[in-house]
């Protein structure tokens, strides 16, 4: 497959790279599989953790033609289906009988790498879901489930048409919205966290849009240096989190 077709077939499929992204996607037994490919020293890897996987063994020029240039593939390729989707209603019917749990909203965070690493601190801190706007933000891809490692597999990607009329259903179901402001006069850890609360980040240049922000019942800034006038948005995410799983 040449990289135009890789492009082309974007929508249709998705190809992982890199061990950890590839042993997850296997794992997981709602990832469909198209094709599995391995460079010759992989193989060991492959049958011991899959018995009855069917993979190809290539060449590293064969395996890297599907592959965005650069990837940091670890002699691992996947083709695959993209994730079936996730929608908020799942979400909502999932937190229905918790009395505390934390979704993160990302408000036009377009970096496929900040989404994935995103992800992966999602998972590490047991978010229930990354709720994103459809419209901008990146597909599923390599270079996402790269930066996850693993995680896409793990933490829901909720995509929604319109972010308002999501936040509005997860107040509706008894969610506190949250939005991350470092002009805020209240710090995140200083609230209470015994509660099912949503927290919205934006992007690194604009932060949250004008509506997103006032669909917020509170906003609250992590407190860092003052002379640092913010973070790139997955180490913010990583902090947040932290923080909202705390007990």
């Amino acid at each position: 497959m040449s990289q135009n077709n890789f492009q082309k077939n974007k929508s249709t499929q998705v190809v992982l790279y890199g061990r950890h992204a590839v042993f997850q996607a296997l794992k997981n037994p709602k990832r469909e599989v198209i094709k599995l490919m391995i460079l010759p020293e992989n193989e060991k890897q492959i049958k011991e953790n899959f018995k009855n996987i069917i993979y190809q063994v290539v060449q590293k020029k064969e395996l890297e033609k599907i592959l965005p240039p650069q990837a940091v593939h670890q002699g691992f390729a996947l083709v695959t289906k993209p994730l079936a989707p996730v929608f908020l209603e799942d979400i909502l019917q999932k937190s229905q009988n918790l009395k505390s749990c934390h979704i993160l909203i990302l408000d036009q965070v377009t970096d496929p790498q900040n989404v994935g690493a995103i992800v992966r601190s999602a998972a590490a801190f047991d978010t229930l879901a990354v709720i994103v706007q459809d419209k901008n933000t990146p597909l599923e891809s390599g270079a996402m489930a790269k930066a996850a490692v693993g995680t896409m597999e793990l933490v829901p990607l909720v995509r929604v048409t319109n972010l308002s009329r999501a936040i509005e259903s997860l107040k509706k179901a008894g969610f506190w919205i949250v939005g991350m402001d470092g002009y805020a006069h209240q710090k995140i850890d200083e609230i209470d966290k015994n509660t099912k609360l949503a927290v919205v980040m934006g992007s690194e240049g604009s932060g949250m849009r004008r509506l997103t922000q006032e669909a917020c019942d509170i906003t609250v800034r992590l407190d860092i240096n003052p002379e640092v006038e913010s973070l790139n948005v997955s180490a913010a995410a990583a902090i947040v989190l932290y923080e909202l799983n705390k007990k």
